[in-house]
C-alpha cells in the first residue's frame, strides 16, 4: 500500500503506524485520516498482526489538527467542527480502543491537542523525555475532543484533568508519568528499542488473552461490581477453552517457554 501522509509496516506480527507530515509536525489533515483509517482496515483484514505501535516522524508526535487544512480552516462560512469530529477523530479513537490486541504509542516529540488525546486512546504509553502534552484546545475557544474530556479525568483525576483543560500548559513526559498520564518516560534515544521490545514480546503473548483484558478493563468504567464480576466470569469461561490456555499451563507444568499463537 502506498501513502503520502504515513507510513505503515508489519514485521513478525507487529504493525507500526508511523504519523508522516513531519514538516507539520505529524497534524492531521483529511487526507491523513483516511490513510489512517486505510491502514487500520489493512491491519484488521491481516491474521497475523498481533499488537500495533503508533508513533511520529520528525520531532513531533502530532500536533493534533492541521488548522490550514480547508475542511477545518474559519472562513467567510461556518465551520462545522461537529462534522470533522464525528468523520474522523471519533471514528478514529474508537477503533484503536477496539483493536483486539494491545497498541502501543511511542510518543517522539510534542504532542498537542488531538494529538495528545489520540495517544491517550492507546494501551500503553511510552514517551520521549523531551516530549510533551499539551491540551490546546482552549486556545482556540475550543473542548478537548478526540476523547480528551473522558480519558483525562479517568486517568489523573478531575482535577488535574481540568487544570490541562482550561489552561492548556505544556505537560512534560516526566510529570505525565509521575502523575499516571502515561506508562513509561524514557531518554530519547530508547524511546523506539523499549516500544519495539514491548511490542516484539506482545507479538509472541496470548493475544485472545490480552484482547479480553482491554475490554474487560474499559468496561469497568461503565459497569457496578457485580455486573463486572459476571463478565470475569464469562470471558474466563470462553478464555479456559483457547489455545493459549492449555499451551500456558501445558508450559507452565513443563517448565518450558510457552509457544503461544493468540487464538
Amino acid at each position: 500500500m502506498h501513502f503520502d501522509s504515513i507510513q505503515y509496516e508489519v514485521k513478525s506480527g507487529i504493525a507500526i503506524l508511523t504519523l508522516n507530515r513531519p514538516d507539520k509536525l505529524n497534524s492531521f489533515t483529511q487526507a491523513m485520516h483516511l490513510e489512517v483509517r486505510a491502514a487500520l482496515t489493512a491491519l484488521q483484514e491481516d491474521k497475523t498482526v498481533r499488537v500495533l505501535v503508533l508513533t511520529g516522524a520528525g520531532r513531533g508526535f502530532c500536533a493534533g489538527q492541521d488548522l490550514s487544512d480547508r475542511a477545518v480552516a474559519p472562513g467567510d462560512k461556518p465551520v462545522d467542527l461537529g462534522d470533522s469530529v464525528e468523520q474522523f477523530y471519533a471514528p478514529l479513537v474508537l477503533t484503536l480502543r477496539n483493536l483486539p490486541m494491545p497498541v502501543i504509542c511511542a510518543v517522539n516529540g510534542v504532542a498537542a491537542g488531538a494529538g495528545a488525546n489520540l495517544a491517550l486512546a492507546c494501551d500503553i504509553v511510552i514517551a520521549a523525555r523531551s516530549a510533551s502534552f499539551i491540551e490546546a484546545f482552549c486556545r482556540l475557544g475550543l473542548i478537548p475532543d478526540t476523547g480528551g474530556t473522558w480519558h483525562l479525568p479517568r486517568l489523573i483525576g478531575m482535577a488535574r484533568a481540568t487544570g490541562l483543560a482550561m489552561l492548556g500548559e505544556k505537560l512534560t513526559a516526566e510529570k505525565a508519568e509521575q502523575w499516571g498520564l502515561i506508562w513509561r518516560c524514557v531518554p530519547d534515544a530508547d524511546l523506539m528499542t523499549e516500544a519495539m521490545a514491548m511490542a516484539a514480546h506482545f507479538a509472541t503473548a496470548p493475544t485472545k488473552g490480552l484482547a479480553f483484558t482491554k475490554k474487560a478493563l474499559q468496561t469497568s468504567y461503565a459497569n457496578t461490581l457485580p455486573e463486572q464480576l459476571q463478565l470475569e466470569g464469562a470471558m474466563m469461561r470462553e478464555l479456559g477453552n483457547s489455545h493459549d490456555y492449555r499451551e500456558g499451563v501445558a508450559a507452565f507444568l513443563a517448565k518450558r517457554p510457552a509457544n503461544f499463537t493468540g487464538e
